[in-house]
């Protein structure tokens, strides 16, 4: 009886610690398969901070203040003596992992960004972003970037969002350069650039180096300069471009373009340059007009732009995309600053 009872007990612990071993597997198993950073919010209050999101790439981030050379950190992650003078290093990148969290300036600006990589691809704020990722509210201002290929001021690769942001500052690269974003293959919409533009060899533009997904409500005012496949907008396109102008001068040697370098395959509808400010007669997609037509609210409301007219610079109608002073000045978008 003795025997009995002892075999029973083993039995039951034998079973309980199979039952103990499947679990550890099954919670081991699943852990193998979820590698990346952990997911939670932060709250960006330095560059330390901002830099503190390569290790939380699935979290979501919001920027509290404007961030200079003032902030904490600028010194040694930003400025040109930081990572032996390469300045900032790209959040998200191909080799490691993507930026797949999201992102909210709150209407704050990064200010005088600094990144002298050109021998790297993927180079802004931001490398890689992934599908889904949401870039929003933020200015890049007074920044200085340096790449090789899929350059930005804000993102390098964009698989995900991006919108109302802007960007004023210097971008240089090789190939695939804009001042906001290198290559966009998700949406960018309601942003503008403004300032020095992009400078580069092969697909350049004012807001995107090359589009192969969705660009609307957006404008550039800035210069671009290249070699071959140059444009006001967007050097290269392969997506959709719809509803965008153009006012900046643009120089090349092929495919040069006062909205578009080169559309090849792709479709741009209701938009629009500046043939006077350019340079440019004329440009792959798109229509041409006058610095007086680009002026006018009748342009932009007779190609269905969500357009009202309002009566100073200093005022804004956010029930409206855009806004403009009737024959005073360009349309800007509701929500940007003033």
């Amino acid at each position: 009886m003795k025997t009995f009872l002892n075999s029973g007990i083993n039995h039951n612990l034998i079973g309980f610690s199979i039952i103990l071993i499947m679990i550890a597997l099954i919670v081991g198993v699943a852990g193998c398969g979820d590698n990346s950073p952990h997911s939670q919010n932060l709250e960006i209050r330095d560059w330390y901070d901002l830099d503190a999101i390569r290790d939380n790439l699935r979290g979501n981030h919001f920027l509290m203040n404007n961030l200079d050379s003032t902030t904490t950190g600028y010194a040694e992650l930003v400025s040109p003596t930081a990572n032996e003078g390469k300045g900032w290093r790209p959040i998200g990148t191909w080799s490691l992992s993507a930026f797949t969290g999201s992102f909210d300036g709150q209407g704050h600006e990064i200010c005088e960004l600094f990144i002298n990589r050109p021998d790297e691809s993927a180079v802004g704020i931001f490398g890689v972003i992934e599908a889904g990722v949401v870039i929003e509210n933020i200015g890049v201002v007074l920044g200085n970037v340096t790449g090789y290929e899929d350059v930005g001021s804000l993102v390098g690769y964009n698989r995900g969002t991006v919108k109302n942001s802007y960007a004023c500052g210097n971008v240089t690269g090789d190939l695939n350069v804009g001042s906001l974003v290198g290559v966009n293959d998700g949406t960018v919409s309601n942003s503008y650039s403004s300032g020095s533009g992009a400078v580069g060899r092969d697909g350049v533009g004012g807001l995107l180096g090359k589009n192969q997904g969705t660009l609307s409500n957006s404008y550039t005012s800035g210069t671009v300069n290249g070699n071959d496949f140059v444009g006001g907008l967007v050097g290269r396109n392969e997506g959709t471009v719809s509803k965008c102008y153009s006012t900046g001068n643009v120089t090349g040697d092929e495919y040069i373009g006062g909205l578009v370098g080169q559309n090849l395959y792709g479709v741009v509808s209701n938009s629009f340059w500046d043939t006077q400010t350019s340079g440019q007669a004329t440009s792959d997609g798109g229509t041409g007009k006058t610095t007086a037509e680009m002026m006018g609210m009748a342009t932009f409301s007779g190609a269905t732009w969500d357009i009202v007219a309002v009566v100073n610079s200093g005022t804004r109608n956010t029930e409206y995309v855009w806004n403009i002073l009737d024959d005073e000045t360009y349309p800007f978008l509701s929500w940007q600053p003033i």
